[in-house]
């Protein structure tokens, strides 16, 4: 399509004015939509009518200077003028309006399409997000399915771990796979750790009573299962829990030992 020839037809004068027929109109129209550059003419065309318009408007007629050339200054004799109403110019007026319409089309049909994309867009996020829950969703339980069999393997060895002292209501559990040194804790029985503490495992000797490190449990209070994986290379006889400043202690504060379990001995 050769725009500029297009332009130069004088087709888009008519359209701005309303001379068109409905199916031409409609032609156009959708035309404005593939080309920015005739868009862009026809505001210019809009531009032009509106100031014409204004131009021709009865309410642009400067009566100051009428009244100037009514009035003589001098002792000459005086004329009578006589003033005719102009007659409007009814083809401007219907350009000026055309055009009001046409703007406030082209306008409503845009501020429609932006909203039309920001429903898609945010459709889009909506169905990403679902299925991104979807994914999770599928990862979790496919990894509780592994957690499960494991936990249930016959080769693990459960050690149940009682409250101790004032924290009787407590307890946890570990599950003990010796064949890759893990041990599974099942810490649902413990509370939030407060403010500035943390949950610290130990694996015990018992005679004499020696206590392992086997570190702090920083995301305890935002886990949902609070079954936690944890290294166990030590030849374990106990395991105990304790509550311990951040950054864990050297060695297990005995006032706030919360659970602890003996490792049952093969019969």
């Amino acid at each position: 399509m050769d725009i500029n020839a297009y332009i130069e037809s004088g087709i888009l004068e008519l359209y701005v004015a309303g001379q068109l027929s409905e199916k031409e109109n409609q032609e156009i129209y959708e035309l404005l939509q593939a080309h920015p550059r005739l868009l862009q003419e026809v505001l210019e065309i809009e531009a032009a009518v509106v100031k014409l318009t204004a131009a021709v408007s009865p309410h642009s007629i400067d009566f100051d200077s009428f009244k100037g050339k009514l009035t003589s200054t001098d002792n000459s004799e005086k004329k009578v003028v006589v003033m005719k109403p102009k007659k409007p110019n009814w083809i401007s007026y219907t350009g000026w309006a055309a055009s009001i319409l046409l703007a406030g089309g082209l306008l409503w049909t845009l501020n429609n399409n932006k909203e039309l994309e920001l429903e898609i867009q945010t459709a889009e996020i909506e169905n990403a997000y679902l299925e991104q829950q979807i994914e999770d969703a599928r990862t979790d339980l496919a990894s509780t399915k592994d957690l499960l069999n494991t936990l249930r393997d016959k080769d693990i060895l459960a050690v149940p771990l009682g409250g101790q002292g004032k924290f009787a209501n407590s307890y946890a559990k570990v599950y003990w796979n010796k064949e890759d040194n893990t041990i599974y804790l099942d810490g649902q029985g413990l509370p939030d750790a407060p403010e500035g503490k943390v949950w610290q495992v130990w694996s015990l000797k018992l005679n004499p009573l020696t206590p392992t490190s086997l570190g702090t449990i920083d995301d305890f209070n935002t886990d949902d299962n609070k079954i936690f994986a944890i290294a166990n290379a030590n030849e374990s006889e106990a395991f105990g829990i304790t509550l311990e400043p951040e950054g864990g202690s050297e060695s297990p504060t005995m006032e706030q030992l919360y659970t602890l379990g003996v490792v049952p001995t093969a019969p």
